[in-house]
């Protein structure tokens, strides 16, 4: 999505630019339930390329959604994302439109493959 502009017509804008397209949402649900690593993120969205990856969490930290602790254990070093504790209030947000989703999938015969 790139650069955030300081001024927006519509709330809704700015989310899309902060969570929205292909990738985000589906990265910030893995993190949210686990997948907190680069390489589970990999393993767990495989139809995602490591570059496109990286690119998007570093986005999601750019703007301050995600936080990345670097855990030095000897000899590999571990890198470990979280949302960020001032935007917790997404961790419900996400879990609300898997909900809706799944629901809207339902009523209208449309497969989910969880």
């Amino acid at each position: 999505m790139g650069k955030l502009k300081t001024e927006y017509p519509c709330a809704l804008i700015l989310s899309h630019n902060l969570i929205g397209g292909k990738w985000k949402l589906r990265i910030l649900w893995h993190i949210i339930h686990g997948d907190n690593r680069f390489s589970l993120l990999l393993k767990a969205i495989p139809d995602i390329t490591q570059k496109e990856l990286s690119s998007q969490l570093k986005e999601l930290e750019k703007n301050h959604i995600l936080k990345r602790t670097v855990i030095d254990d000897n000899p590999p070093k571990v890198v470990v994302y979280h949302i960020a504790e001032e935007y917790s209030e997404l961790v419900s947000i996400i879990e609300n439109v898997c909900t809706f989703t799944k629901g809207y999938a339902k009523n209208n015969r449309i497969k989910i493959e969880d």
